[in-house]
């Protein structure tokens, strides 16, 4: 193969506003389109797609839109091989018409009952009328990776003659061999004019074989922001460039930065959820959990990322569960700024990997709450909770039990409340009052994250005389994490008393 090093500069023709607009349920408004086609132009996209003139007036109105932004990008209009397909882009002002002619045996007999010559002369025709009137034109096979080659090279060949500028090899239902693209690219990349190649991701292929055209000779790949399309989607833009940017080291002259605001954006005005484990700009790119994987983070990025986050404009996250070691929890509370002891370190972790065997993964909100609270007492607590008990249904009283340690005395004591955490709380008040009167004046609790095994934060007010302090919990167990709140604030109003009568 020529390898990647090409004569000229790898473009990039993105269809996100044709192509990936086909996709299932999703339809552009004028202003979408408008935002979106921005957004690719400052990108650094050579050739938007803006859509297909033909649909209807509204479309034709978001495409005329497009091409009068003044945007540096060509603005292309896809367009069949039809006389009435190239004046309906002519009445959007576009620069350039990507002219689509069915290529395949399957194609020409069985979708359009035609035959080759008819077609071949159909793409002549319709080349030289949109070239007579002033158009850019891209001469596109489609289903071109089940047409006979030689059919193929002939139409295109008789394309260059009528003025074509540019040609198009389609793998329409994504069938292509990477190795198989090479081979077919060394031929086609010698033809007169530049090739393009366009993918779809049926078999996972797309990026590998836009790739392998480029390899082989392809000047201008197709592509669209998330992969985004018709059935399994087209070449993802990002995946092609960053591919190119960091193993073959070729500068493509995409603004990489803007590569993950730039698929957040579609994503949002789409309605189409990334996955999750998408190359380059899924959820979870950039983000570790396993203790191992930090661990090796922490000695160099490289050891666990193929990339920087920032190249692409985003940043590193460390997510935290049961996988957790304590370097995961340290770097994250770094990230913070929050300073932890050895000991609170190790209860964090504790706690940290409790949650993560409930199945529950700890996101940043639930650490800086577990670590605020492990935090906030640093002396040996004299109430400690040793074992709790709760009853509660809808045909019995909610009633608790405690057996809490008093100064290094076991003491057991019960209570009712019109619930089990306000029952639990009323045993351990009762369970102190012996040596000390402590109100509770406020109590408040907040889902810090959804679903029903959120972790809960709960919050309350409590004093002694006209001492009053504020102290909170946490937990997956609403009950836990109000009784650990009690506790917290009755050992911090214990501690301000006996300062104070010392």
């Amino acid at each position: 193969m020529r390898g990647i090093a090409l004569s000229g500069k790898i473009r990039f023709l993105d269809t996100t506003l044709r192509d990936g607009e086909q996709t299932p349920g999703v339809s552009l408004t004028t202003d979408q389109k408008l935002v979106i086609a921005r957004n690719l132009d400052a990108l650094g996209v050579q050739v938007i797609e803006a859509g297909s003139s033909i649909t209807s007036e509204g479309e034709r109105k978001s495409i005329k839109a497009v091409a009068s932004e003044g945007l540096k990008a060509e603005i292309c209009c896809f367009a069949r091989a039809n006389q009435a397909d190239v004046d309906a882009s002519l009445a959007c002002d576009v620069d350039s018409v990507h002219l689509v002619v069915p290529v395949s045996d399957l194609h020409i007999e069985r979708k359009l009952k035609s035959n080759r010559q008819a077609i071949l002369a159909k793409a002549v025709q319709v080349t030289e009328y949109a070239k007579d009137h002033g158009l850019i034109v891209e001469l596109s096979g489609e289903d071109a990776s089940r047409a006979d080659l030689d059919f193929l090279t002939s139409v295109y060949n008789a394309g260059i003659d009528a003025g074509a500028d540019r040609l198009c090899f389609c793998d329409t239902v994504g069938v292509l061999l990477p190795e198989k693209t090479g081979e077919i690219f060394e031929v086609l990349s010698r033809l007169r004019a530049p090739i393009s190649i366009h993918c779809h991701d049926d078999f996972g292929l797309a990026t590998s074989n836009t790739v392998a055209a480029l390899k082989a000779g392809a000047a201008q790949a197709h592509v669209t922001v998330n992969g985004l399309g018709e059935r399994a989607g087209n070449t993802s833009l990002e995946e092609v460039v960053m591919v190119l940017e960091n193993l073959y080291h070729i500068k493509t002259g995409i603004k990489c930065e803007d590569l993950y605001p730039l698929s957040r954006l579609v994503s949002r005005v789409m309605g189409i959820t990334v996955a999750p484990n998408k190359a380059v700009v899924g959820e979870n790119a950039f983000t570790h959990e396993a203790g191992i994987h930090v661990h090796g983070l922490l000695a160099d990025t490289s050891t666990y990322e193929p990339m920087h986050p920032e190249q692409v404009g985003r940043k590193r996250r460390i997510v935290l569960g049961k996988q957790s070691g304590k370097a995961s929890v340290e770097l994250a509370l770094k990230e913070f700024g929050v300073n932890t002891t050895p000991e609170q370190l190790l209860e964090i972790v504790s706690r940290v990997k409790e949650l993560g065997d409930k199945g529950k993964r700890v996101t940043d909100a639930d650490l800086q709450a577990i670590a605020d609270m492990v935090q906030s007492s640093q002396k040996e607590p004299k109430v400690k909770l040793h074992e709790l008990t709760v009853v509660s249904g809808n045909t019995v009283i909610p009633t608790a039990s405690v057996k809490i340690l008093l100064n290094g005395d076991e003491t057991l004591e019960a209570g009712t409340g019109v619930g089990p955490v306000d029952a639990a709380i009323n045993a351990i008040r009762k369970a102190v009052s012996g040596v000390t009167d402590i109100r509770l004046d406020e109590y408040h609790v907040d889902a810090i994250t959804g679903g029903t095994n959120a972790l809960v934060e709960v919050w309350v007010t409590m004093a002694i005389a006209d001492r009053k302090i504020t102290a909170r919990g946490a937990g997956a167990d609403i009950i836990m994490a109000s009784v650990e709140a009690v506790l917290e604030g009755i050992n911090r109003l214990m501690l301000l008393e006996e300062r104070s009568n010392g």
